[in-house]
C-alpha cells in the first residue's frame, strides 16, 4: 500500500472563515511596524503583503489558532508562519517600556500610586527534573511567574521578565528593585498580602499592602475598615491581567519558557493599542 497526496475526484481543501475580535488600528499598526521593519532590512519581499501577515499573527495570538491551519488556508508553509509570528513579537516586544520610564510617565502625568500583582501563566508539564521549580503550590500547577504593574484605572505599564512559577512575589519584586525605582519615581504601591515585608519602612511606607490576622492578634474594626478600602483601590490590577489574559495563547503556554518574556511584553502592547484605540 503506498502512500499519495494526491486528492480524491471534485475534492478541494476546506477553509472556514473566523471573527478577529481586535480593532483595525491594531491591525494597521502591526503592518505599518512590519513595513518599517522590511525597509530598515532592505527586504522588499514577502509572499503576502504586511496587511495580511499581521492579521494571521493576530490570529494565532488572540485565537491560540494552530499555525499548520493557518499555513493551510493561507498557502503558505508552517514554517513561514512560525517565523512571522516571531519576528512580530520580536517587534512589538521592542516598544514595551521599560520600568524606569514607565513610573516616570505616571508621575509626570500626576499619578500618585500604581498597583503591583503577580500572576501565574500556565505551561505544559515537561519531563525531567528542570521543570520542577516551575510547579506552584499555591496554584498547584506547572507555570511562570509574572509581575506587573497597572495605573489606577488598571491598564498595564510594565510587566516583568518570565520567572519559574515557585517564585514568591516578594522574591520577584527585590530582583526587579521595585521598591528602589517607586522611591525614584515618588510613586506609591498598593498590593496585596503577599509583599509583606518588601517594604519595612514604617514611618514613610512606599508599598501599602494592609493588615494580616495571626493567632495572637484579631484584627480590629479600624483595620479591617483599612483592608477593604485596600481591596476596592486595587480592584482595577486583576482587570488589567483579565485583559491580557484575554489572549488564547496564554490559556498554556506552548513556546520555550525562555521567549516567554517577548511574548508577554508583545502582548502588552497589543492590550494597550485595544484599551488606549
Amino acid at each position: 500500500m503506498t502512500n499519495t497526496e494526491e486528492r480524491a475526484e471534485d475534492t478541494c481543501p476546506l477553509v472556514y472563515q473566523c471573527r478577529l475580535p481586535l480593532s483595525t488600528s491594531t491591525v494597521n499598526h502591526l503592518a505599518d511596524l512590519l513595513r518599517r521593519h522590511l525597509k530598515s532590512i532592505r527586504s522588499r519581499w514577502r509572499i503576502l503583503p504586511p496587511g495580511k501577515i499581521a492579521a494571521i499573527v493576530l490570529a494565532v495570538l488572540r485565537h491560540d489558532q494552530r499555525l499548520a491551519d493557518m499555513a493551510g488556508g493561507n498557502n503558505v508553509s508552517e514554517s513561514t508562519v512560525r517565523r512571522w509570528r516571531d519576528e512580530l513579537i520580536g517587534l512589538l516586544a521592542a516598544q514595551a517600556p521599560r520600568l524606569d520610564r514607565a513610573l516616570k510617565k505616571i508621575a509626570k502625568q500626576g499619578g500618585e500610586v500604581v498597583l503591583i500583582d503577580g500572576t501565574l501563566i500556565r505551561t505544559r508539564r515537561r519531563t525531567g527534573k528542570a521543570d520542577r521549580r516551575n510547579y506552584s503550590g499555591k496554584h498547584r500547577s506547572h507555570g511562570l511567574h509574572f509581575l506587573a504593574l497597572t495605573d489606577e484605572k488598571g491598564r498595564l505599564i510594565w510587566i516583568s521578565a518570565a520567572r519559574p512559577g515557585r517564585t514568591h512575589d516578594n522574591t520577584a519584586a527585590r530582583h526587579d528593585h521595585i521598591l528602589a525605582h517607586l522611591r525614584t519615581a515618588g510613586l506609591g504601591a498598593l498590593a496585596d498580602l503577599g509583599f509583606r515585608g518588601l517594604d519595612n519602612d514604617i514611618l514613610d511606607p512606599v508599598i501599602v499592602t494592609g493588615y494580616i490576622a495571626t493567632r495572637t492578634h484579631k484584627l480590629t474594626r479600624g483595620e479591617k475598615e483599612a483592608n477593604r478600602i485596600l481591596a476596592v483601590g486595587r480592584a482595577p490590577v486583576e482587570h488589567g491581567f483579565a485583559h491580557l489574559k484575554n489572549w488564547r495563547i496564554l490559556t498554556k503556554l506552548r513556546t520555550d519558557p525562555a521567549r516567554a518574556t517577548r511574548l508577554l511584553r508583545a502582548l502588552l502592547v497589543l492590550t494597550n493599542l485595544e484599551i488606549n484605540r
